[in-house]
């Protein structure tokens, strides 16, 4: 059986009233999975009481996102990675017995690697590595019988950080997340004492929320962009939020503490932080990243030793922006969605739900995340409680490498009937969750 001891022992930062301090509080352990639950796995994940998963499809392939259209066809968008095959593309799927599992099982776009996948006005808009792409359907086709439109291109090829993903409001803005392509901005890549550069050049094209006409076609970055917010080293998860009328986004938190610093940072410290930091986007805001970054067991802003840091130094408050709730480090936030159906109970309504794709370098501490989380929303903010929805992913109890885990959860989306879909990276497997009461 799969045990998670994080369920109740874990932290969580949000905000509470009054709104000014990012504060810990305890996981809401009565609605939190039962780690003593029996556990099944060929299912691969373990949920609350009163849900029901099922294994949708197994695709050959590294998963990503999701994206639902309204008639229920669900697409998934498949990347390449090193000694992960050539499948990459999207994948289209459909129930038609209405089992739970999909029957019919279509691909596209097989030449382009892609993360992020989002609906809007009926297209299907796509982010591989270097553009923004946008389908059209012909009435119910499954698959678009029409090449894709290029929305936006000309982003900068990396090595790191590459995932092009994005939220479009309702405006018809899209937001599009460019990730930085280094841990920190050090002169030398990771390389111990290798000072940070300052100005750092990749906050020019990188490391930001670049603005866009989601109607648009053929735009570049540096012709018909606009840099819309800065110092975010990547933002995986990224969404529109319609109820609030605002842009929220989970940014990975920097690595390597201990490994470029251990006079400042030992092991342990160095596997819980920096907090993965959870903000509204703004426009004109900065986030702090390479100069700074979010250590959530001081509940302050810390200068990077980078740029001169202890470990222990603060930055000047209010020189970049707070984030309105923190996880525990490295635990890799790779996507979100606001719960908008009514098929779960109405606690649901409007939280968010937000998967962690899990750690790597927590070693020689056992590696965690790994976990599809809710966090309640009271009004437009995050609550200060926060509880595990989905674990049991990797399947052991002992995490030593990320490369052992069975399955990596990264992408989720909501079905026409308020149901989930969950995909895994590794695996390629996607599972549809529905509330039974049982």
């Amino acid at each position: 059986m799969y045990c998670s001891g994080l369920v109740v022992a874990l932290m969580v930062f949000s905000l509470a009233v009054p709104k000014t301090d990012v504060f810990a509080s305890e996981v809401n352990t009565q609605y939190s999975v039962d780690p003593n639950s029996p556990f099944t796995a060929d299912l691969g994940v373990r949920l609350p009481d009163g849900f029901k998963a099922t294994v949708y499809a197994d695709i050959e392939g590294y998963g990503r996102h999701l994206a639902v259209r309204d008639d229920g066809t669900l697409y998934f968008a498949l990347t390449v990675r090193l000694g992960r095959g050539s499948n990459m593309g999207i994948v289209a799927m459909r129930d038609t017995d209405n089992d739970g599992v999909a029957d019919d099982i279509e691909r596209f776009a097989t030449d382009i690697p892609g993360t992020a996948l989002e609906f809007h006005n009926d297209d299907l808009y796509y982010g591989s590595k270097t553009e923004i792409y946008r389908f059209s359907f012909n009435g119910g086709e499954m698959v678009p019988s029409t090449p894709p439109e290029v929305v936006v291109g000309g982003f900068p090829e990396q090595r790191l950080h590459e995932a092009k993903t994005f939220a479009i409001d309702d405006k018809n803005n899209i937001y599009v997340n460019v990730g930085a392509p280094s841990n920190a901005c050090m002169e030398e890549f990771r390389t111990r004492g290798s000072p940070g550069q300052r100005p750092c050049p990749q906050t020019e094209w990188q490391s930001g929320v670049w603005k866009f006409d989601a109607d648009g076609t053929n735009q570049d970055q540096k012709t018909n962009g606009s840099l819309y917010a800065t110092g975010i080293r990547n933002a995986m998860a990224i969404k529109w939020n319609d109820e609030h009328k605002q842009v929220y986004f989970l940014t990975h938190g920097r690595d390597a503490l201990f490994t470029l610093y251990p006079e400042y940072f030992s092991a342990e410290k160095s596997a819980e932080i920096p907090s993965e930091e959870m903000h509204v986007l703004k426009e004109g805001g900065d986030y702090g990243w390479p100069f700074s970054y979010f250590d959530h067991q001081q509940n302050k802003r810390i200068l990077a030793p980078e740029y001169g840091g202890d470990g222990n130094e603060s930055v000047a408050v209010g020189l970049y922006e707070k984030p309105i709730a923190a996880f525990p480090g490295h635990w890799a936030p790779n996507d979100m969605m606001f719960y908008t159906g009514s098929q779960f109970p109405s606690r649901y309504q409007d939280g968010a739900f937000i998967v962690f794709h899990g750690s790597w370098n927590r070693a020689p501490l056992p590696q965690r995340g790994y976990k599809v989380i809710f966090i309640p929303f009271n009004e437009d903010l995050p609550d200060s409680d926060w509880e595990v929805f989905a674990d049991g992913f990797t399947g052991t109890d002992v995490l030593e490498s990320p490369g052992d885990a069975v399955h990596r959860p990264t992408g989720i989306a909501q079905g026409p009937n308020g149901e989930l879909y969950i995909s895994s990276t590794v695996s390629g497997r996607v599972w549809r969750i529905n509330y039974t009461g049982e």
